[in-house]
C-alpha cells in the first residue's frame, strides 16, 4: 500500500505539472508584451502606466539597473488601448491593440524625444506624432519669445502655425487610417493645455472627431473610447452652433460688445475677492506670476513697490498672481502689498503657464489701457520707459 500511495502520489504530481505548463502558455497567449532598455536611468523607477480615460494609472513599475533592462506584460484589449513608460517627466507613448511585443529602447533624459520602437506599427505612428507636436511647441516658443513681434503678430503667427500641423495631420495620420489607435491619440494631443483639435470651437474639429468615432464603431462597437468620441462630438457640435449663433450680426447687442484681446486670470486675492483683468480696463497694468517663496522674490517686490508708487496715480495696477503652494505664507508676504496680488492654487501646475507660454519663473506683461497684451516681459528694453509711454497714451 505504502508504494502505491508514493506512485499515485508521483502520478498526481505530473498532472500538476502539465497543468501548470498548459495554463502558463494559454496565459502567455493572450498577452501582450513591453520590454527593451532604458539606459543611463541606473536605480531610477520606471513606471509602466495605462492612460485610461480618467488619466494615467500605474500598471506596473521597476528599479532600472544599469543596463536599464525592463520588461513588462498585459492581457490583450478587447480594443486598442494606450499605455506609457515613464521615469519622472520623461514619457514615452504607445498603443496596444494584440498580443504583439513592444521593444523600446532609450537613454534618459532625452526618453521622450530620442526613442527607437519596434514590434508595432502604431507606436511608430505614435513616436511620429510625438516628435511632431514636439516641433510645433517648439515653433510656437520661439515665436512667443520673438522680440521684433508685437502681440497682435505673435497670435497671427502661433496660429498659422497650428493651423498647418492640423492639415498635415488631419490628411496624413487621421483621416488616412481612422480606426487605427493612433489617429485616435492624435487628437488628444495639445500644445500647452489646450487641445489641438479643439472640438468646442472648430466645426472642422467635430467632423475629425466624428471620423475617429464612426471608424470605431465599425471595429470597435463596444469600446468605451469609441463611445466617448461620439459624446465629445456630440457635445462639441452643440457648442459650434452656439458661437455660430453668437456671431450672426442680428443677434448681436453692440451696447454689450466688450472687446478683450487678453486672455483673463480670475482668481480670488487675499482678501477672498474674485479679482479680474477685464475689471482693470483703463489702466495701464502690469501682470506678474510670482512665486513669494523663491530666492530674490524680496528685490523683485521691492522693484515693483517704487513703480506702484511712482505710477499708481497716474494709472498704473500691478495685478500679480501668485504660484506658491503655502496659501498661508502668500497670504502673510501680500498683506501689506498695495496692487493686486491673487494665488492660482494649481501652483506651478497652473494652466495660465502653458496659456501664456510661460517657460521661467518669475515672468511679466505689459497690458495697456484699452486691456490689450502690449509686450511680455522678453520684449521690454526698459521697463519704466515702456510704463511711462503706456500712460501717456
Amino acid at each position: 500500500m505504502k508504494k502505491g500511495n508514493n506512485n499515485l502520489s508521483i502520478f498526481q504530481l505530473a498532472n500538476l505539472l502539465i497543468c501548470a505548463v498548459l495554463l502558463l502558455a494559454s496565459c502567455s497567449k493572450d498577452k501582450f508584451h513591453v520590454e527593451g532598455n532604458i539606459t543611463e536611468a541606473k536605480d531610477s523607477v520606471l513606471y509602466f502606466e495605462n492612460m485610461s480615460l480618467d488619466g494615467p494609472v500605474v500598471v506596473d513599475s521597476v528599479i532600472l539597473d544599469a543596463d536599464g533592462a525592463f520588461s513588462f506584460s498585459g492581457d490583450r484589449p478587447e480594443a486598442p488601448d494606450f499605455y506609457r513608460l515613464r521615469i519622472s517627466n520623461g514619457i514615452i507613448n504607445i498603443s496596444v491593440d494584440s498580443i504583439e511585443t513592444i521593444r523600446v529602447k532609450a537613454a534618459y533624459p532625452t526618453m521622450s524625444s530620442q526613442y527607437e520602437v519596434s514590434g508595432s506599427d502604431n507606436c511608430t505612428k505614435i513616436k511620429e506624432l510625438a516628435l511632431l507636436q514636439q516641433g510645433l511647441l517648439a515653433q510656437a516658443l520661439s515665436i512667443s519669445y520673438n522680440p521684433s513681434l508685437g502681440i497682435e503678430q505673435t497670435g497671427d503667427s502661433i496660429t498659422k502655425i497650428v493651423n498647418a500641423y492640423k492639415d498635415n495631420v488631419r490628411k496624413n495620420y487621421i483621416f488616412k487610417e481612422p480606426h487605427k489607435a493612433y489617429a485616435y491619440f492624435a487628437l488628444f494631443q495639445t500644445l500647452g493645455d489646450q487641445l489641438i483639435f479643439n472640438p468646442r470651437e472648430s466645426e472642422m474639429d467635430v467632423k475629425t472627431f466624428g471620423a475617429v468615432a464612426t471608424s470605431w464603431d465599425l471595429y470597435y462597437p463596444e469600446a468605451l473610447r469609441g463611445k466617448n468620441l461620439h459624446n465629445i462630438a456630440i457635445e462639441g457640435m452643440k457648442q459650434v452652433r452656439i458661437l455660430k449663433a453668437k456671431e450672426r450680426p442680428y443677434e448681436i447687442d453692440a451696447s454689450k460688445v466688450s472687446e478683450v484681446s487678453i486672455i483673463d486670470v480670475p482668481l480670488p486675492d487675499n482678501k477672498g475677492k474674485l479679482r479680474s483683468l477685464k475689471e482693470l480696463k483703463g489702466q495701464v497694468v502690469l501682470l506678474d506670476f510670482h512665486v513669494f517663496a523663491s530666492e530674490n522674490s524680496t528685490e523683485r517686490i521691492m522693484l515693483l513697490r517704487e513703480l506702484y508708487n511712482k505710477y499708481h496715480a497716474q494709472g498704473f495696477e500691478i495685478y500679480q498672481v501668485s504660484l506658491d503652494s503655502n496659501e498661508h505664507f502668500w497670504k502673510t508676504q501680500t498683506a501689506a502689498l498695495p496692487w493686486i496680488c491673487v494665488r492660482d492654487a494649481d501652483g506651478i501646475e497652473s494652466s495660465y503657464l502653458s496659456r501664456y507660454f510661460i517657460q521661467q519663473l518669475p515672468s511679466y506683461f505689459l497690458i495697456d489701457r484699452t486691456n490689450s497684451l502690449y509686450k511680455r516681459g522678453e520684449q521690454v528694453g526698459d521697463l519704466e520707459t515702456e510704463i511711462k509711454n503706456l500712460l501717456s497714451k
